[in-house]
Formats: structure tokens, C-alpha cells, sequence
């Protein structure tokens, strides 16, 4: 009788722990240090703004840097991105396209406007100056 109680007692911590392993992968232990992961190209509010028409490709690269993205059939359109990922939290991303004719800039789009224009929205002036 004695024996057969242990041996249930072993099976039962046993198959417990074998359960709790399962679920380790969805558990935040406490003190466990997540790093933080940023990827891309970081992308400044000042960099936007100094960007401008007629710009040549060599002068878009000092200012914003290496595109992460060019794609080889579409030379004249280039892409910066930035995600990050705070350890454990909600990835957020940035982006903006820059798009040349002849070598030479002429528009972008993306989540950064150039700040005259932030400005000129915020006081209701409908007039947009081109980017």
C-alpha cells in the first residue's frame, strides 16, 4: 500500500511538471531582461525636412543615409523604413518612399511630411507647398 501511494505521488509530479513545461514559452518570468530590436533605417523629422526638389541621389544618400530598399526594375523610387520592438512590447515602423526623375528628386511620401507643411495644416492655410 505504501509503495503504490508513492509511485502515485511520483506519476502525479511527474505528469504536473511535464504540463507545466508545456505552457513555458507563454510565461513572462519576472527579472528576465527582453532586448529591444530596431531594424532599418532611422528616420528623423530634421532629415525629412532638409530634403528637397532637384536634390540629386548623392545628397539624398547624406542626408537619409543608404535606402534599405532598391529595387533593381524601379531604380528611381527608394525606400526607408525603421521598425523598432521595445523588449516584450508592441512593434511600431516608419517609413517613407523618395522618388527621382533623371537622377534628381521629386517627391516622397511616408509618415513624415516636412514641417512647413505640419505648420501650415495646424494654422489652416489649405495651401501646400511642394515637397
Amino acid at each position: 500500500m505504501k509503495r503504490n501511494s508513492l509511485r502515485l505521488i511520483i506519476i502525479t509530479a511527474s505528469f504536473t511538471g511535464l504540463v507545466a513545461c508545456n505552457n513555458i514559452g507563454s510565461m513572462d518570468f519576472p527579472g528576465v531582461y527582453k532586448i529591444s530590436i530596431p531594424q532599418g533605417n532611422i528616420i528623423t523629422q530634421d532629415m525629412v525636412d532638409q530634403l528637397r526638389p532637384g536634390m540629386s541621389k548623392r545628397q539624398v544618400i547624406f542626408v537619409m543615409g543608404t535606402p534599405l530598399v532598391r529595387d533593381p526594375f524601379f531604380q528611381d523610387r527608394w525606400d526607408y523604413i525603421y521598425s523598432f520592438q521595445p523588449g516584450g512590447g508592441q512593434r511600431g515602423q516608419e517609413r517613407i518612399s523618395v522618388f527621382f526623375v533623371d537622377d534628381q528628386l521629386v517627391s516622397f511620401e511616408g509618415d513624415f511630411v516636412p514641417s512647413a507643411v505640419a505648420e501650415a495644416t495646424a494654422e489652416g492655410n489649405t495651401e501646400e507647398p511642394i515637397n
